[in-house]
């Protein structure tokens, strides 16, 4: 199998596991007062303090949690308050964002959607003309899940609104600086830079108010009680450690990737920033091919990839990420997203673009046959 879907979830790095090995098998519990407790408490700390560091934060802002899903909707429910009023969101947020703000909207609150042009970005000035008297939130994340376009979140941030980010696709691929952003909540997940599944962490300023979602213990102030995963959070501070150091690996990799596809696959459209985006992922088209029919064909030929996120691969209608950024028809209807990581070497990236070439023709003269062969109307 070709893997090209790191951002459905990366591969455990070897730092990670090798990091976690020793606290899969060491008892206590971080809460008990007893000399395990306090050594795997040690443990667990050492790790907040480092992935505070690296995001740009102090360690007592780093509230950990199961993953992205469960940090964002801790983020989204958490700061709005009972009173119904306005959320201001972009349209290209990942379902466990979108999600959420629709059962507030449910709940009487209204959604006001911000504009994003046709590169996938938000406006830096979107906010300035819009008044934030009611606005209880506003929701935007710093690089999308399906076309790495990033956003300008330290523009959008307002010194008087509450505003949640999700840099769960950011984390490890990018510079995260928690504090110079701006933001009052930043979701990270750990498998999406290389750590283990299970785990991710939602940044919280220490000016803001938080509303837990679970109740039934004083750990981590109460903002997410439960007993902390203390191999699942030195794992990911492994990971997160050196994800940031193949940036320019990736970058190669995804360039190797494109000039192969515009050589043998053509016509292709690269959906999202041709240039300024994370080079960890590439949202293309391939005009002639139906996504589904194309992705199914190259699973069968053993290339991993997908349509879109993982959260909402399973859906037959088009990509709301591209919809919201005016991509239509055949376009839109044979978009398919790659993703990379450290883990690939130049000779699989070749091996699997020449199987996307001749998967994508295969694909492309079935359609013409189809279409050759349909009965006039």
């Amino acid at each position: 199998m070709l893997y090209l879907d790191y951002c459905s979830s990366a591969p455990l790095r070897p730092e990670a596991l090798a990091a976690m090995q020793p606290w899969l098998s060491t008892p206590g519990n971080p809460a008990s007062a007893h000399a395990a407790g306090r050594n795997v408490r040690k443990a667990l700390e050492n790790a907040r303090e480092q992935i505070a560091s690296l995001l740009d934060a102090f360690p007592d802002e780093v509230v950990f949690t199961s993953g992205a899903t469960e940090a964002n909707n801790l983020a989204i429910f958490g700061l709005c308050v009972d009173v119904p009023g306005r959320i201001v969101a972009s349209p290209i947020e990942h379902p466990c964002v979108i999600e959420p703000l629709k059962q507030l909207e449910k709940r009487g609150f209204a959604i006001d959607w911000l504009p994003v042009s046709e590169e996938g970005v938000v406006p830096a000035d979107a906010l300035a003309s819009r008044p934030s008297d009611d606005v209880r939130l506003v929701a935007v994340m710093l690089a999308n899940h399906e076309t790495g376009a990033i956003q300008p979140v330290a523009e959008l941030t307002g010194a008087n609104t509450l505003f949640h980010c999700d840099a769960a696709q950011a984390a490890g691929k990018m510079n995260v600086d928690f504090h110079q952003l701006g933001a009052t909540t930043l979701s990270i997940s750990a498998h999406k830079f290389g750590g283990p599944v299970g785990i991710g962490a939602l940044l919280v300023s220490r000016c803001a108010k938080i509303r837990p979602l679970l109740f039934g213990g004083h750990q981590q102030h109460g903002r997410r009680p439960g007993t902390e995963p203390v191999a699942l959070a030195v794992g990911m501070a492994a990971a997160l450690t050196h994800a940031l150091q193949a940036g320019k690996q990736v970058a190669a990799i995804r360039k190797r990737f494109v000039a192969h596809l515009h050589a043998h696959s053509s016509p292709i459209i690269v959906n999202g920033p041709l240039v300024g985006g994370l080079p960890h992922i590439l949202n293309v088209s391939f005009p002639g091919c139906r996504a589904d029919a194309l992705l199914a064909a190259l699973d069968l030929a053993g290339v991993a990839c997908s349509t879109g996120s993982a959260c909402s691969s399973g859906s037959l209608l088009p990509s709301p990420v591209l919809k919201a950024m005016g991509v239509t028809g055949a376009r839109l209807h044979s978009a398919m997203r790659f993703s990379f990581g450290p883990g690939l070497s130049e000779s699989e990236v070749d091996q699997a673009a020449g199987i996307v070439a001749t998967v994508v023709h295969r694909v492309r003269s079935v359609a013409e046959e189809d279409l050759r062969d349909a009965p006039l109307a």
